[in-house]
């Protein structure tokens, strides 16, 4: 169906992560599936149907759970334990076969091997200060780890075994004190792009395509300058200092790159030049409050964002670098991830 596609939401409050059902502009909770306590993030093997979420609690770790499109349901299929920290962010690669990690309390990330579902034990590991996020090249041969506590980019590339070979050099930094947070590669594979916590950027890096390697090449801003935000640090209170606090970030077309910022609740596009120049927004959104996490339909219409102090999703239809609110819809307690699906 035309405009049609599941949207999956997690409640890291409730441990809870809901279906819902998007069609004609509107958004149909069909399912709240619990047995994820304390799930911040996600990923999803569309072709498998399986999803595997980072679970706390008493025994943290990958659950992996099947999804039943028909009824949003997910069912729990396997887990394995990590005693080290859960993972703030997930990441799959090599269709489906490989699991990268990123855990920021433990300061760790990994890569896993997948098999029918089932998450092996780490195969490798690497440690930077609170690893906010990780992802693969498109080919599966290269991986970057972001420290938002060491300020850079650890890159890596990917052996058929999945253990991880530093490139040379083995980070790019980002500037002191900006706080890099979650990363996007651009559909060209020719450039990597950084949200920062702290200074509520996005930075740019040129990546060569055959070697794996990043070099910086520019930033702008990406949080509402009309605000009079000041620039945070680690360890202080965003909202109680009035702080820059970025979060997410996405692509909804190769020239638009929309960003969150949690203090004033806000969504707005970074424009992305044909030579991958950036510029900053030139409006914002008051979204749901504390939007930790959004995401926006492979098709880039719609654009669903969830607040972590709030127990609503808003669904937007993305118009450039403009959103139309369309719908608003009951969740669960501090929502924080989102991904869309066919459906």
């Amino acid at each position: 169906m035309s405009g049609s596609w599941l949207v999956l939401v997690a409640n890291s409050g409730d441990g809870t992560i809901s279906s819902f059902r998007l069609i004609d502009g509107r958004l149909q909770r069909v399912a709240v599936n619990s047995g994820v306590p304390g799930c911040s993030t996600f990923v999803v093997d569309a072709r498998r149907n399986l999803l595997y979420a980072s679970v706390k609690g008493d025994d943290p770790g990958i659950t992996t759970l099947a999804l039943d499109h028909s009824s949003g349901r997910l069912t729990a299929r396997s887990h394995v334990s990590l005693p080290d920290g859960a993972m703030n962010y997930l990441s799959l690669t090599r269709n489906g076969s490989a699991l990268l990690g990123a855990c920021y309390g433990g300061g760790y990330g990994i890569t896993c091997a997948v098999h029918d579902g089932e998450v092996s034990d780490p195969i490798a590991r690497v440690e930077y200060p609170n690893l906010h996020s990780v992802r693969a090249s498109a080919d599966g041969r290269f991986a970057y780890f972001v420290s938002l506590g060491a300020d850079l980019v650890a890159q890596y590339s990917i052996d058929p075994w999945l253990n991880l070979r530093p490139l040379t050099p083995a980070t790019v930094a980002a500037p002191s004190g900006s706080g890099p947070r979650h990363l996007v590669l651009n559909a060209a594979q020719d450039a990597l792009y950084v949200l920062t916590e702290f200074s509520g950027e996005v930075l740019r890096y040129r990546r060569d395509s055959y070697f794996g390697s990043l070099t910086p090449s520019g930033r702008t801003t990406a949080h509402d300058p009309s605000k009079g935000l000041g620039h945070s640090e680690f360890g202080a209170d965003p909202r109680a200092n009035h702080f820059i606090w970025g979060a997410d970030l996405h692509f909804s077309d190769p020239e638009h790159l929309w960003c969150s910022e949690r203090t004033e609740s806000t969504l707005g596009a970074v424009g992305v030049g044909a030579d991958g120049s950036l510029t900053a927004p030139s409006g914002f959104t008051v979204t749901e409050t504390q939007p930790r996490g959004f995401a926006v339909s492979p098709d880039g219409r719609y654009l669903v964002c969830a607040g972590e102090l709030s127990t609503h999703v808003s669904l937007y239809r993305v118009r450039g670098g403009e959103l139309e609110l369309l719908d608003r819809a009951e969740t669960g307690a501090k929502a924080n991830w989102v991904w869309f699906l066919a459906a």
